[in-house]
């Protein structure tokens, strides 16, 4: 295995992000976003967590509404997620889609009530487990491309370093079938050819021929947090309290680009597969407040500071020719073409650490007699300040990889701010709930002209009772993203997916009071 970092940035495409920027700059945007969490109840209000308590979401938002708690509770909440795309690449489109059943919360509060004599009214331990964020995605794209393949962009790097047959050679291990750079593949597979006796230039066979790309993409996995808080509620006018959270990331994905040279001669066309498996622990801080100026109304507000993880990942990629036997032969009239049809690469291991951004959040609530309320919020995600580093390499290379990736970070976001609305009414045990979010685009650039603002809409509906209580929300998320499958230096020469993603997120909480 290689410790080399697998500088494929040029793809760039894994995030769905702005097609020309370095990879790892795209992961640590992959999993600081944050989209709307917690418990059937609170999706149903758009996730308002900054001015609201009384709910076990507030364990991984606002930790100081679990001192609104008078008793104590377990509730459960599993999900249901719909995910639907619809790609449009060279004026193709195409659809796509997948489920995905998930635990989306499960929480644990313990309530203490010292006394009615104290000014400390009640404390509340809170636990709780929650999907912070799903990477389930897949989409599709196909297309009759007349300007490139996957292999220009082999043929772009191998002529910018000009590496010789010997060395290329040196790459191939041909007792495991194995090589050790993408060239080496391509070389070994006649994809690529020398025009020397030493090397290059390079060029390729069918190099004028039209090509008919598919892409197929499939990622799984999600950022999973555990959450140990504990809250305060001081004379029934100040709740105060903080969290402890212990985060997970777990991401995989498959991408294959299928082409066919559709006036191949040599080959019919080719094959570029690659999967990525990230797994990775964090820890961050919440300190949180809520403030009940009057029976009708009252503020909040919270602090998180960056989630600092440490992740591990595994690289991997294959190439496949179709190759036309019989179109290459020697003087002789044998064939001399590849003997080998498909060709993996050595895995590439890598381990770095990302500093996720500090997020801030304010909000307030407006009760309504005893029909309900009406509950808003800004939240502050400073992108800008992310960061990524690693101690893989040499000392050097180590302070170079934080250097650059951080520019590149300042380069491409911006500090996003997002708004979230939400309200409930109330019946007897009936409830009935409306919430929208709305999160800016954290890009700088949009060189692709797509404006990746999110909008989701939510409601729910529950019930509560003496000693239970259930709600059910769904949650509609739709929003525009990009994916580029290679890049090449002329910008006219390739081509971009363009992806209308659309998720639905249905969520049942039932839950129990002792």
């Amino acid at each position: 295995m290689t410790k080399s970092v697998r500088w494929i940035g040029l793809l760039c495409s894994l995030t769905l992000s702005i097609p020309t920027f370095a990879q790892y700059a795209s992961d640590a945007f992959r999993y600081s976003e944050i989209n709307q969490t917690g418990t059937a109840r609170f999706q149903g209000l758009g996730g308002n967590h900054a001015a609201l308590g009384g709910d076990a979401s507030s364990i991984s938002g606002n930790p100081a509404g679990l001192g609104f708690y008078t008793r104590s509770e377990f509730s459960i909440s599993p999900s249901l997620s719909n995910y639907n795309t619809k790609s449009d690449y060279i004026g193709t489109t195409r659809t796509d889609g997948k489920s995905n059943f998930n635990l989306s919360n499960a929480s644990l509060v313990i309530t203490n009530k010292p006394g009615y004599q104290r000014r400390w009214k009640s404390s509340s331990l809170g636990i709780s487990y929650s999907r912070q964020q799903s990477f389930q995605n897949r989409f599709s794209y196909s297309g009759l491309n007349n300007r490139s393949a996957y292999v220009n962009k082999v043929l772009e790097n191998v002529n910018s370093t000009n590496p010789t047959i010997t060395a290329l050679g040196n790459d191939y291990d041909a007792d495991a079938n194995l090589a050790y750079s993408e060239a080496a593949a391509y070389y070994q597979l006649f994809l690529i050819n020398p025009t020397t006796a030493t090397g290059g230039p390079y060029n390729r066979y069918d190099a004028n021929s039209p090509t008919q790309q598919l892409g197929e993409f499939d990622s799984k996995g999600a950022q999973t947090q555990w959450n140990f808080t504990y809250a305060g509620n001081y004379n029934d006018k100040l709740y105060v309290g903080g969290s402890i959270g212990f985060n997970r990331v777990k991401y995989d994905y498959i991408h294959t680009l299928t082409e066919r040279y559709t006036t191949g001669t040599i080959f019919r066309g080719a094959v570029q597969s690659e999967d990525l498996t990230v797994s990775g622990n964090g820890i961050n801080a919440t300190f949180g407040v809520i403030y009940k100026l009057n029976p009708i109304f009252q503020l909040g507000g919270s602090l998180t500071s960056p989630t600092f993880t440490k992740i591990r990942e595994t690289f991997n990629q294959s190439t496949s020719a179709d190759y036309i036997v019989g179109s290459i032969r020697n003087d002789q009239g044998v064939d001399v073409g590849p003997s080998l049809l498909t060709i993996p690469q050595a895995p590439n291991d890598f381990e770095y650490s990302i500093t996720s951004p500090f997020r801030g959040s304010v909000g307030a609530t407006v009760f309504i007699n005893q029909s309900g309320f009406i509950t808003g919020s800004l939240e502050y995600v400073g992108y800008g300040g992310m960061g990524v580093r690693t101690k893989y390499l040499s000392d050097a290379d180590n302070k170079a990889f934080k250097d650059d990736y951080k520019q590149e970070i300042q380069d491409t976001y911006k500090a996003g701010i997002n708004a979230r609305l939400g309200g409930e009414y109330r019946s007897g045990i009936f409830r009935g709930r409306l919430g929208l979010a709305y999160l800016s685009d954290p890009y700088k650039i949009q060189s692709d002209g797509i404006n990746r603002d999110k909008l989701l809409l939510s409601a729910g509906v529950g019930v509560r009772h003496d000693r239970f209580f259930a709600d059910i929300s769904g949650t509609y998320n739709t929003f525009k993203s990009v994916y580029t499958p290679y890049v090449l230096n002329n910008s006219q020469d390739y081509a971009s997916a363009k992806i209308n993603n659309n998720t639905t997120n249905v969520v049942l909480t039932v839950g129990t009071f002792f």
